[in-house]
């Protein structure tokens, strides 16, 4: 009899140690099964084998192995320490271990979390807390009462991470714990606390993360974060990332005012420096190749003619008065913003229209003829500018076009260059020198020898006030009298009869 009930007590002790096991197996595999709590570990890729290369010797493979096997061991050596001393510090503020101070009675599940390294901490906690915060542990642990139970975390990527994640589920306002912490430590909270399905955690690491400033390269991480664990809400933080693309109209708007702003800016050391920032932006936008430059068009040339009629304007005025000191001045500021904007249509390769409105603009150039040179030479400035663009093959145009540009603002180019040179702080004249020289060489022969012949004269009368293009008059030279005619290639045809 007192076997039978041995027997009965020895089954009972085995199928209760049996049902404790399957609970605290099923809780760890529940862990392990998450990619972001386990992700595994990097393989490295195998090389293909070398048939002409000798096998390894034992001894080679045995220190080979060795190697290997010691360096994750110096790391782990040397990091250990300071881990288990900033586990130490969380552990001792942390609720459950001094359930007393905190109105808590002793706890009744016993938890393990323990990292890749070998490193590992066990605890008592609250089933009761746990269930009542994580939707996790209540699928697991809702319907188990009455004994102790063992949870065990394993291959964990950060310990500290999990311990904190877990003083939060203990705090009334999770936020205020956070208070102080980096945007990487929060974002590492926020994965675990999706993990374990722990919405309070989880809004409080999105809380936190909409009232803290970011860096830009946190932001990447904010937002990469966000995508991996699919936290598509309407959380205030959302506002604050770029999630979905900008529209096209407000860029529109936006770059309008901006434009206008400089333009009419007073200060003129804040023009310049806003001018900068502004190109400096849309060369970022260029870069990153957004199909924008149908937009900003209409926006630019409206600006641009905006700046063509103001040049008039100014230009008749100074022609017409004798007071002409502040106009004398607003010719230059105009030309230099009109020339900031053309600078914009060649770098988003729209300026081939801008071309030929300036080749057409007869008026101007004969209103410029009447205005001292010191005051009008950055009008010519924006001819040369389209000279170099167009001699280094960034603007395509009609040889007509070419030609228009040239007759029309050649000569007024010829004149103001002596004053363009002593600008050189804002303007390389070998660039002119080259890009004339260029954009003369595009035209067919006839034309060169008219403009290269025209230069010739100004070039003895005015020296180094004008540019030096020898180079296009020597090719030019070169190209009509000294190489060989290029004789007509003659069309071919040969038929083959193949037998059938």
């Amino acid at each position: 009899m007192a076997s039978s009930d041995n027997n009965n007590n020895i089954n009972n002790h085995t199928h209760s140690k049996s049902k404790h096991q399957a609970v605290s197996t099923m809780l760890k595999h529940g862990f392990i099964s998450d990619y972001f709590l386990s992700p595994p570990l990097p393989q490295s890729p195998s090389s293909p084998s070398d048939p002409t290369r000798p096998s390894p010797t034992l001894f080679e493979m045995m220190s080979e192995e060795q190697s290997l096997s010691s360096k994750p061991t110096q790391m782990v050596q040397s990091t250990q320490p300071q881990i288990e001393k900033r586990v130490e510090k969380i552990l001792s503020t942390a609720p459950f271990q001094n359930p007393r101070n905190w109105g808590l009675g002793f706890g009744d599940v016993k938890l393990t979390i323990a990292s890749r390294d070998g490193f590992s901490v066990s605890m008592d906690v609250h089933r009761e807390v746990l269930i009542g915060r994580s939707q996790f542990f209540k699928e697991k642990l809702g319907r188990r009462s009455g004994a102790h139970h063992s949870v065990e975390i394993c291959e964990c990527d950060d310990v500290e991470v999990y311990l904190e994640t877990l003083v939060l589920m203990y705090c009334d306002e999770p936020v205020k714990k956070m208070v102080g912490e980096g945007v990487v430590k929060i974002l590492g909270l926020l994965k675990v606390c999706d993990a374990l399905k722990f919405d309070d955690g989880i809004s409080s690491c999105l809380e936190y993360l909409e009232a803290v400033p970011w860096s830009e390269e946190e932001e990447e991480r904010i937002i990469s974060n966000l995508n991996e664990l699919h936290l598509y809400s309407t959380h205030e933080v959302l506002q604050r990332l770029p999630l979905y693309p900008s529209k096209s109209s407000k860029l529109d708007d936006i770059f309008s005012r901006l434009v206008t702003g400089v333009i009419h800016a007073k200060d003129e050391k804040a023009r310049k420096e806003m001018k900068t920032l502004v190109s400096r932006l849309l060369k970022q936008e260029s870069d990153q190749n957004y199909p924008q430059n149908h937009i900003l068009k209409e926006t630019l040339y409206t600006i641009c003619h905006k700046c063509l009629n103001s040049l008039i304007n100014c230009l008749f005025e100074a022609t017409s008065n004798d007071e002409t000191r502040g106009v004398m001045s607003e010719i230059g500021r105009v030309a230099d913003n009109l020339e900031w904007v053309v600078d914009i249509l060649i770098e988003k390769q729209i300026s081939e229209e801008f071309v030929q409105i300036w080749s057409e603009q007869n008026e101007l150039a004969t209103l410029h003829s009447k205005v001292p040179k010191m005051y009008r030479h950055k009008i010519s400035r924006i001819t040369a500018q389209l000279c170099i663009a167009i001699g280094r093959g960034n603007i395509l145009l009609p040889k007509e076009t070419r030609a228009s540009l040239l007759s029309t603002w050649l000569d007024a180019l010829y004149d103001d260059f002596g004053w363009m040179k002593r600008d050189s702080r804002t303007v390389h004249w070998g660039m002119i020198e080259e890009g004339l020289s260029d954009i003369i060489l595009t035209l067919p022969l006839l034309q060169q020898e008219a403009f290269l012949m025209s230069w010739f004269s100004r070039f003895l009368e005015k020296g180094d006030d004008c540019p030096n293009i020898q180079r296009a008059f020597e090719i030019w030279w070169r190209r009509a009298f000294v190489r060989q005619p290029v004789a007509e290639p003659q069309l071919q045809i040969t038929v083959c009869d193949y037998p059938s």
